[in-house]
């Protein structure tokens, strides 16, 4: 256990910030917030995203998130024994004025909150990125840890929760908290951004939720969620933002076929054209 060098706090990780992880942008000094008014306040005064990024990954603002992220990172997965875990909240990733928003979930117990990037050392990442290189947006089809050289183009991967949740299910007060983060990503990153590419029924959810706290136009009624399913919203200043939905590439959908590569690509080649013909 270590304690957080401002704040006193205890880390079941390894990781603190500050102390060199790859990629962490967090100092003793970043704010932290501790409730959703805090988490409000903070994004709201973000004036880019690497400035979004420090405090989004010391938020400690959801106790059962907090508590099960650090006590996975503290027991670990025997397989991953050997390996410090992230054990914080995960940051964006990928460039910072995106054409395409990849919206997922949460990270996952093990791959996530062990690497401390998205998608990242699991099998949901083995696929993701590899469907990523073949559309030419990544320049490597796999994704081991926050070291491994990895970088995207065109693309931001930004998460609708940013803390593992336990059974991979963030409460609705938790997804509230969080969209804070969300939403104010998406507003720094709008001028740009011309497909939001959501995996899963609940970033569906998630990516509507922040269009219309934003002020964006949303087609009514809601535009359902499905594999392939499309809808366009527009920005304040009226631009077109097209809404593109993909079965999660979670096992369950990728080992059962209720997911496939051939599926998982048409999706993101769809999200290729759109932007190649802006």
């Amino acid at each position: 256990m270590k304690r957080h060098p401002r704040t006193g706090e205890l880390f079941a990780s390894p990781v603190v910030p500050g102390t060199g992880w790859p990629g962490d942008q967090a100092t003793p000094e970043t704010p932290v917030a501790t409730s959703a008014a805090q988490v409000a306040e903070l994004a709201a005064g973000a004036r880019d995203v690497t400035d979004l990024m420090a405090p989004t990954t010391v938020c400690r603002a959801c106790p059962r998130l907090v508590d099960w992220r650090e006590e996975v990172a503290e027991t670990r997965k025997k397989s991953f024994a050997d390996q410090p875990y992230w054990g914080r909240p995960i940051a964006s990733f990928g460039v910072e004025e995106p054409e395409i928003a990849v919206i997922g979930l949460a990270p996952s117990a093990h791959g996530g909150n062990r690497t401390g990037r998205q998608f990242t050392g699991d099998p949901s990442g083995d696929w993701i990125f590899a469907a990523l290189h073949r559309a030419g947006f990544a320049n490597q089809p796999t994704s081991v840890d926050a070291a491994d050289g990895l970088e995207l183009e065109h693309v931001r991967m930004i998460p609708a929760v940013h803390c593992a949740p336990p059974q991979n299910k963030p409460n609705p007060q938790e997804r509230d908290t969080c969209a804070h983060w969300l939403h104010r990503e998406l507003d720094l990153v709008t001028p740009n951004l011309r497909v939001i590419f959501t995996l899963g029924s609940f970033a569906w959810s998630a990516a509507l939720r922040a269009a219309r706290a934003l002020g964006w136009q949303v087609p009514k009624p809601q535009p359902k969620f499905g594999h392939g399913s499309e809808a366009v919203l527009h920005t304040r200043d009226g631009d077109p933002v097209v809404l593109l939905g993909c079965y999660h590439v979670s096992q369950r959908n990728t080992q059962t076929g209720a997911l496939t590569v051939e599926m998982l690509d048409a999706v993101l080649n769809r999200a290729k054209e759109i932007i190649a013909t802006d």
